[in-house]
């Protein structure tokens, strides 16, 4: 099957193109957003191909993978073919709602030529989907080569442009914990972070895009995972560090609640509660430990590459065979 995807979300798309199909990923000249092509931070199989716009017209797609409301109409332009009429189309919503929350109409709401799936059952309960048919399949990680050590009494944080979103991924409770324990930021757009929150270098350094092998390196080493978003969607890098054995304290908000058991990490929306256990968790490392081994049973059952993989097999024949 070829099936045409946008690259948007490094870290999902690298799971969904490990599967057996051909993945055709848009490029332009200035790699830009809607034509990034392959990734250059994670590993990629060969059957994600390149192809530009022009290439699209003349190529053979049984499957359209839309993940932004803009990419419907530019596939249309580039096939010259409408999308969910002509081709079948599956929307995939990465996002929590934004706005009037839980009132929040999605893009695709009240749609009969395409379905909705939906990354956790959180999202899919608080977007308003109206008439569309919708499914959820929960994310599916490629398995970090590395295992936790924790040898390192130091916080891990994965975050992308902390200073943006602010409120939204916790960045500004970020100084509480640095009182506990020297905090590593990961992702992009988190170079200069310590001077914006006023944090000292020795307690918050930050490492700007790092390649994903390299990033899952130095995760293993820190002592426990610090998962602080307020409002976002289920983070893969949460759910790779927990495949990866470390122990997890996050806020308990949208689907982190649901996939992080007690046995596996502390959840609360207390953030003393966390503060606290980081102290414990920096003091005590048998007890993360514990609870890593916890994470790292559960994720790989739950959040296993094979199962994504089938599941997505799965929603995929059944929207190309229902347009025969």
């Amino acid at each position: 099957m070829n099936v045409l995807l946008w690259h948007v979300h490094g870290s999902w798309t690298t799971s969904f193109v490990h599967g057996r199909h051909r993945y055709l990923v848009p490029v332009t000249p200035d790699r830009g957003p809607y034509g990034l092509g392959r990734a250059r931070t994670y590993a990629w199989p060969a059957n994600a191909v390149e192809v530009t716009p022009q290439e699209l017209g003349r190529t053979e797609v049984d499957l359209v993978v839309l993940q932004r409301p803009e990419e419907l109409e530019l596939a249309e332009q580039w096939l010259g073919r409408r999308v969910g009429r002509d081709v079948p189309a599956i929307y995939v919503e990465h996002n929590t709602p934004k706005g009037d929350v839980p009132n929040t109409r999605h893009p695709m709401a009240d749609r009969n030529d395409l379905i909705i799936a939906h990354v956790t059952h959180f999202n899919e309960l608080f977007w308003d989907n109206g008439a569309t048919r919708t499914t959820v399949i929960e994310h599916g990680v490629v398995a970090p080569a590395v295992e936790w050590t924790g040898e390192l009494n130091r916080l891990a944080v994965v975050i992308n442009e902390p200073v943006r979103r602010w409120r939204v991924t916790g960045t500004d409770l970020l100084p509480r914990f640095a009182e506990i324990a020297p905090l590593d930021v990961y992702g992009m757009g988190v170079t200069g972070l310590a001077d914006h929150l006023e944090l000292p270098p020795d307690r918050l350094t930050s490492h700007d895009d790092l390649p994903q092998h390299a990033m899952h390196t130095e995760l293993a080493r820190r002592r426990a995972y610090l998962h602080l978003c307020r409002w976002t969607s289920l983070g893969l890098s949460l759910i790779e560090a927990m495949t990866m054995g470390m122990p997890v304290i996050a806020l308990a908000t949208t689907e982190a609640v649901d996939a992080v058991p007690p046995d596996a990490g502390v959840l609360s929306t207390r953030v003393d509660t966390l503060v606290e256990a980081a102290r414990w968790l920096a003091e005590e490392r048998d007890a993360a430990y514990r609870l890593g081994a916890r994470a790292r049973e559960v994720t790989k059952e739950r959040f296993g590459l094979d199962r994504f993989l089938v599941d997505w097999d799965r929603l995929m024949e059944e929207e190309t065979c229902a347009s025969r």
